[in-house]
């Protein structure tokens, strides 16, 4: 089943054919071709069925709440309380670029959002202070893959929904990792400064200027903090976690800050509604072929693959790296998730690796997979807020693809950094 689906899928997609079809066309034709038409029917009842959950509700919450915070302009009020913690380092606001992005990815979840939201406003405001629009745009994309992993993520809740894992033991298990790849792009601007030629330092703002500033962003960084409070403290569930937070973000924008109209509210519901159905419709495709992948028992075919390459976890961590990042470059972190999580997830937990360690490891490689050609959704997205063609935000990104690969296999060999806080926290032995 594998063998044949991957191939199709791919030839699917090279013509044009949107992913949620090519999952579900590709497996429907393999099926037919041998003879299997009653299976037909269960991979396309399934489609629903894989759709119908009380936890995935928590993705078009989710989505609402991006879309309310970046019509309300909090993003405008993030930058300037990032920029005057960080812009007085040499290449400052491309400093600012990245803190702004671990901010903004405990509101959204999205790296798509991320992108959006902060790429139309710093892109041409790095241009501006000397930067060119090419090293704008890829730290843009770079810094943008933050946001899935910093909770919320909704990355991590189908992940959770798959697998069978609790969302809140994932949610902390990405704070580490998320922090590693925000310190480790600011690390690579620091290094990239001279050969670049980043303009130089600007003022450091004073302490009462970094006050006001910070005033100004409470309120919308507030939000991580009921989500995740919430969730920790047993006061409502993911799902419900999602709901009260597009409820504060709509109460944020309309009441307290003032910037959000309620004319603006249908198209605001219209274009979170579009991109929920999108991921949704995903989530079901892939839901139906892992059912009929079970019933070809692709996993424990695979599994022997993989076990008769090693039986040592370090190599097989090593070697899952490579296939993930390959894996990437073609299909998108939802669907990948669903496909390979519940082949690949079951193999390490036999070999000892912690289930949230792997689930950590499989989502900001696939995450980063966004940044790689030729697929990579946050490339095209770059693309088309900065006007630049999608081969050269590719070769922007690649300097920071380099530092965020060395924060993959970090997380990879050293499990401390994405165990310790979910174990402090009493959701990891």
């Amino acid at each position: 089943m594998l063998s044949l689906f991957l191939p199709l899928f791919i030839v699917f997609l090279l013509f044009g054919l949107p992913i949620v079809f090519g999952l579900i066309a590709a497996p429907a034709l393999i099926l037919w071709w041998n003879g299997q038409e009653r299976d037909i029917v269960l991979l396309y009842r399934n489609i629903y069925a894989g759709m119908d959950s009380f936890p995935l509700m928590a993705i078009p919450f989710f989505m609402l709440t991006g879309e309310l915070m970046n019509r309300a302009g909090i993003t405008v009020r993030i930058v300037r309380f990032a920029q005057s913690m960080v812009g007085h380092m040499r290449g400052g606001l491309a400093q600012v670029n990245v803190v702004d992005s671990m901010m903004f990815a405990g509101i959204s979840g999205s790296a798509v959002a991320d992108v959006s939201a902060l790429g139309a406003m710093l892109i041409p405001a790095m241009e501006k202070e000397g930067y060119t629009r090419r090293f704008a745009a890829g730290i843009t994309a770079a810094s943008a893959i933050i946001g899935p992993i910093i909770p919320p993520s909704g990355i991590m809740i189908i992940y959770a929904y798959v697998m069978g894992e609790s969302v809140a033991a994932l949610f902390l298990a990405g704070i580490v990792p998320g922090i590693l790849i925000g310190i480790s792009l600011m690390v690579m601007i620091r290094l990239l400064a001279n050969h670049y030629d980043l303009p130089a330092a600007t003022k450091r703002a004073s302490w009462r200027d970094r006050g006001r500033a910070m005033i100004g962003a409470f309120w919308p960084l507030l939000t991580p903090v009921i989500i995740m409070g919430g969730i920790l403290g047993g006061v409502f569930t993911p799902t419900e976690a999602a709901a009260i937070a597009a409820g504060y973000a709509f109460f944020l924008g309309l009441f307290v800050i003032g910037t959000l109209k309620f004319k603006d509210i249908p198209g605001i519901l219209m274009r979170a509604a579009m991109t929920s159905a999108v991921v949704l419709l995903l989530i079901g495709a892939a839901m139906a072929f892992k059912t009929v992948a079970s019933l070809a028992h692709t996993p424990e075919l695979l599994a022997d693959l993989f076990l008769s390459l090693s039986d040592n976890p370090l190599v097989l961590l090593f070697l899952v790296n490579i296939l993930l990042f390959v894996v990437g470059m073609f299909l998108d972190a939802g669907p990948a998730i669903i496909v390979l999580g519940p082949i690949l997830g079951p193999i390490f937990t036999s070999l000892g690796v912690d289930p949230v360690h792997f689930a950590i490891i499989m989502v900001v490689n696939l995450t980063v997979g966004l940044l790689t050609p030729p697929m990579g959704l946050v490339l095209f997205v770059t693309s088309s807020v900065s006007g630049l063609k999608v081969e050269t935000v590719a070769k922007a990104v690649m300097p920071f693809l380099l530092a965020e690969i060395v924060v993959i296999f970090l997380i990879t060999y050293f499990p401390a950094l994405t165990l310790t806080v979910p174990r402090l926290a009493g959701f990891v032995d």
